[in-house]
This record gives C-alpha cells, sequence and structure tokens, in this order.
C-alpha cells in the first residue's frame, strides 16, 4: 500500500467504531421496551431486526410475535422513550419478513422467560 491509502484508510475507522457504539447504546436502550403479553424485552425476544441511525433519527425494523398483535401503539410509544436521550426522531418500521420465531430469543431472553415460568 501507499502511505496515500493508508491515510485514507485513518478517518473512516473510528467514524465506524463511533457508529458502533452508538448503535451499541441505543440497542440497550431499547432493552427498556418491555413487550406487554410476555413481559421480556423486545432485544431479547429477537423483534428488532435492524437499526438505521443517522443525525436526525433513529428507525428501528422490528417485528411482533403475531402480526395480529394488538400493542404496536405501546410499543411505539415505549421506544420512543427510551429512545429520548438520543435527541433524534424515532420511528418504528414494523416488518414481518422473515417472520419472527422462537428460534430469534437470545440466551438471556430464554432466561427471562424461564424466570417466569415459559418452558423455552
Amino acid at each position: 500500500m501507499t502511505a496515500g491509502n493508508e491515510t485514507a484508510q485513518t478517518p473512516q475507522a473510528p467514524a465506524a467504531e463511533a457508529d458502533e457504539a452508538l448503535v451499541e447504546e441505543i440497542t440497550d436502550a431499547l432493552k427498556d421496551v418491555i413487550d406487554p403479553e410476555l413481559g421480556v424485552n423486545v432485544v431479547d425476544l429477537g423483534l428488532v431486526y435492524g437499526l438505521n441511525v443517522d443525525d436526525t433519527s433513529i428507525v428501528v425494523d422490528m417485528t411482533l410475535t403475531s402480526a395480529a398483535c394488538p400493542l404496536t401503539d405501546v410499543l411505539e410509544d415505549q421506544a420512543a422513550s427510551a429512545l429520548d436521550e438520543f435527541d433524534r426522531e424515532v420511528k418504528i418500521n414494523w416488518v414481518w419478513m422473515p417472520p419472527w420465531g422462537p428460534d430469534k430469543i437470545t440466551e438471556d431472553g430464554r432466561d427471562q422467560l424461564r424466570m417466569l415460568g415459559f418452558n423455552v
């Protein structure tokens, strides 16, 4: 590599690391959003499929355990409250593909469900 190539790559690394850190902070904050039916946070249930963050907004790609779930407003309000500290507009992008299944639950989520009496 030439010195010019090395210089061009260096500024990108800190920005990528900052973005990763921000996404991790947002993911941690979303653990305050509790599925009202199951009593476990949406991250550990595997309901959060992705995050898109820019300087003005956070878009959460999220699904539900059932497409017929009537609690989208509750979850949207909880997410907005949980992400208020980031001073960005929050939007939930409800997605249905791939469909949610119990295989998407994290090990922490499984532990939480077991403590609540579920057999997972």
